[in-house]
């Protein structure tokens, strides 16, 4: 009670009503000034500002028509061997020579100009009509361009803008030492693929189940920057990139930047 009284008695003496009230200190003030600044940058920021994302895949370097995979057209026993892995042929050309059980020999040919990247039939063997021989790059000349397909979720393809930025970190390429491969979107696939599609067009079945174990995805087509100061001729984000260069069929994982987004739609579901 005491001390109740004495406040009282403190509000209803006259002896400060001609000092100034102070509302607040000065550094309060600053404080609130900044706070309000920084609402008001969030704010505008919210509405007109960007933000930027990206989708990883995984990506596999090849010439850009891809491959196939050559069948025998009869059921026999494997006589010769006629190419070599590594060895480029012209279209109808001879591959390997097949006995069939009449007694009569069939010549497997190429059904386009290639390079044979692989030989599933060894002198000797015996093979089924329709059985997986070989694998052929559909490469005619020795400097072809090498391009990318990154196999991407279905979800984010609708996203990728033409052109996009892509960023390919190599599987055979130290990324602390040389960094990643720079290219951008050339296409964009209209539908996903099947595990037989992606077989077919890489000319490895392995590939094909490997690339849809989260869902079919889509193809997008990297076209990759060219470079004259690197020994590979690609561009890298190293000043010299790796001191050899690239062949097809070489495993990476592509980072694709995808359309600017506003942040209240990235924020809010």
């Amino acid at each position: 009670m005491q001390f109740r009284q004495q406040a009282l008695a403190k509000l209803q003496s006259p002896e400060e009503l001609d000092l100034p009230v102070r509302f607040a200190r000065p550094q309060g003030w600053l404080a609130l000034s900044v706070t309000v600044v920084v609402m008001a940058a969030a704010s505008v920021w919210a509405v007109t500002g960007t933000v930027a994302s990206t989708v990883s895949a995984p990506a596999v370097l090849t010439h850009g028509e891809g491959s196939y995979i050559l069948q025998s057209p009869v059921a026999g026993q494997v006589t010769e061997v006629v190419a070599q892995e590594g060895e480029r042929l012209p279209a109808n050309a001879p591959v390997l020579k097949v006995r069939t059980a009449q007694g009569g020999t069939t010549v497997v040919r190429t059904v386009a100009a290639g390079r044979v990247t692989a030989l599933a039939a060894t002198i000797g063997a015996i093979i089924s009509t329709g059985a997986n021989v070989a694998a052929v790059e559909k490469v005619a000349h020795a400097d072809d361009p090498l391009y990318a397909t990154v196999y991407v979720p279905a979800e984010s393809a609708a996203t990728i803008p033409a052109n996009a930025s892509v960023d390919l970190t190599v599987q055979s390429v130290p990324t602390q030492q040389y960094g990643v491969l720079r290219g951008h979107v050339k296409a964009v696939g209209r539908s996903v693929q099947t595990p037989q599609q992606i077989s077919s067009f890489l000319g490895d079945s392995q590939l094909g189940e490997q690339f849809t174990k989260k869902g079919r995805p889509v193809a997008v087509l990297v076209r990759l920057d060219r470079s004259a100061a690197t020994k590979s001729r690609l561009k890298w984000s190293s000043a010299d990139g790796p001191p050899f260069a690239l062949t097809s069929m070489t495993l990476a994982t592509g980072s694709i930047r995808l359309a600017d987004q506003r942040p209240v739609d990235w924020l809010l579901p």
